[in-house]
This record gives structure tokens, sequence and C-alpha cells, in this order.
């Protein structure tokens, strides 16, 4: 009888050990590949900084390799890329009134909202501007939604 206060007074002293849900790569997934419901499960654990949906991860594309059963991090994936290293891009600039268009060549591949180095085709100079989700490059102000 002893015993037992003894272990109810110790359940009940112990802090209750809460696991949060964690995002894991079902398979090693390449840089460069856009995540499927088939990539990745839930599983417990408690890993800062990590996705803990299914519903977060799909559509994304992993930036870097995620090996087999590790956490998925919210920094390891991003949007996919709709723009390709060399490809021809519209860059715009913006700024008040005034709108000045150019064909520009990628130097990266980026999503929509990323920051991507290109080159403008006329005069040469390499500007970084802003991906937008039609694939346009904006420097300057981004236009308003």
């Amino acid at each position: 009888m002893k015993y037992l206060a003894i272990i109810s007074l110790l359940i009940c002293l112990c802090p209750n050990i809460v696991f949060a849900d964690v995002l894991i790569a079902n398979r090693t997934i390449r840089a460069q590949t856009v995540l499927s419901a088939a990539d990745v499960s839930v599983a417990q654990g408690d890993v800062a900084g990590s996705l803990v949906s299914i519903d977060e991860a799909i559509g994304l594309e992993a930036r870097v390799a995620i090996y087999a059963g590790r956490p998925v991090m919210a920094g390891d994936v991003g949007a996919a890329a709709i723009i390709e290293r060399n490809q021809i891009v519209k860059l715009v600039y913006l700024t008040g009134s005034l709108s000045i268009y150019a064909d520009a060549r990628a130097l990266g591949r980026a999503g929509p909202g990323d920051l991507v180095r290109v080159m403008n085709l006329t005069s040469k100079s390499t500007v970084s501007g802003i991906v937008a989700a039609d694939g346009s490059v904006y420097v300057g102000n981004l236009p308003q939604s």
C-alpha cells in the first residue's frame, strides 16, 4: 500500500510529456522534387521548425536533399520553381505611374516570392528582383494585389 501511494504521488508530480506532430520523409527526397502525399507522413515528436501537417508540404519543392525518416523542416522546402536558369523572363520596373518592361535572362531557379538575379538582354546589366506568380520579375515596387 505504501508503494502505491508513492507511485501515485510521483505520477501526480511528474509533468505530462506531450509530443507534437512532426512531418517526416518517407523516402530520400532529392532537391528540386515537388512533394506529394506519398513522400511524407506524420509522426509523433517534437522538432522545432519542422512542418506538422501533410497539407503544408504538398506542392512545395525540396530545396535540399531530405533523407528518409528525417523531419521536414520549414527551411528545407519552398514554392515550386516557375523560373529555370537561363530562361527568358519579363523584367518589370514599376515606380509610381512609370512602368518599364524588358526581356531578361534568369541567372538561377526561383519560385513565386523568391529573389532572383536576372540579366537585362538589352543593357547586359544584372539586377535582382522578386518573382511574381505569372513568372515576371519585378524590380522596384511590387504590383498591388
